[in-house]
């Protein structure tokens, strides 16, 4: 019998969904969520996949943990807590190559990759959907130099740690890139709320106007008519005009 669990590593907890699940299997609910915990303990924070594998006639159990999303696994990598809704213009991290192998090799043994710079190169592409920057550089570029073979070495000498040094130096062009994106922000925001507030009163200016015709059309109507009503003028003292006198034969 399999049993497929996603649980938060190495903090999973007893409650009516965990017990609905296992229940079924008759195993040992506490000894389950020990044996889990300890397995998933490097993948704090980060919800992981786990499949039980359970003999229902003995109860014996075995786990099966596999590696959390590489999303998951790199925002954890450089402290981030989402990605970009804007990759192409909104940047939210700053990563080394070195991070990029380090998140390879947690996830290798549950990919299709055939190996260690095959891994690298999808992590790479995952960065470009989050809108991560690798090396200064847009993550795009970054595929094209690991194919070309520019960080051979490192990902043979299988490198996960970044020098304090180098980090600074990321951490600083990052922040170079983010004051300029929020500058840009800032003036896209302005841009779009003067076209607003531009459309807006265009929106009450003809509002406006027809309501003002159509009150001096109705003016002019009134006006007509009540001319057409009115009697001429009679001049004071004015005789009225005499009947011609019929023609004699």
């Amino acid at each position: 019998m399999e049993i497929k669990l996603l649980v938060e590593g190495g903090a999973m907890k007893p409650g009516p969904a965990i017990s609905q699940q296992l229940g079924p299997a008759g195993i040992n609910v506490g000894q389950v969520i020990t044996q889990i915990n300890e397995a998933t303990k490097n993948f704090k924070g980060l919800k992981v996949p786990v499949q039980l594998d359970v003999n229902t006639k003995t109860k014996h159990f075995e786990i099966k943990v596999f590696s959390p999303p590489v999303s998951g696994l790199l925002k954890r990598q450089l402290g981030i807590a989402k990605g970009s809704g804007e990759q192409k213009k909104m940047q939210v991290a700053n990563a080394s190559i070195e991070d990029i192998i380090a998140v390879a090799q947690t996830k290798l043994p549950n990919m299709l990759c055939k190996d260690l710079k095959s891994a690298v190169k999808t992590i790479i592409g995952t960065c470009v959907s989050l809108g991560i920057l690798v090396e200064n550089k847009p993550a795009k570029e970054l595929e094209e130099e690991i194919e070309s073979g520019k960080y051979d070495k490192e990902i043979k000498q299988e490198k996960t740690e970044t020098s304090a040094e180098k980090r600074e130096k990321l951490n600083l062009h990052f922040k170079e890139v983010h004051e300029a994106q929020e500058k840009q922000k800032k003036v896209e925001e302005a841009a779009a709320a003067a076209a607003a507030a531009a459309a807006e009163a265009e929106k009450a200016a003809s509002a406006v106007v027809p309501g003002a015709a159509a009150t001096a059309v109705a003016g002019a109507k009134t006006e007509e008519v009540a001319g057409a009503k009115t009697p001429a003028a009679k001049t004071p003292g004015a005789k009225p005009a005499a009947t011609p006198a019929p023609e004699k034969k």
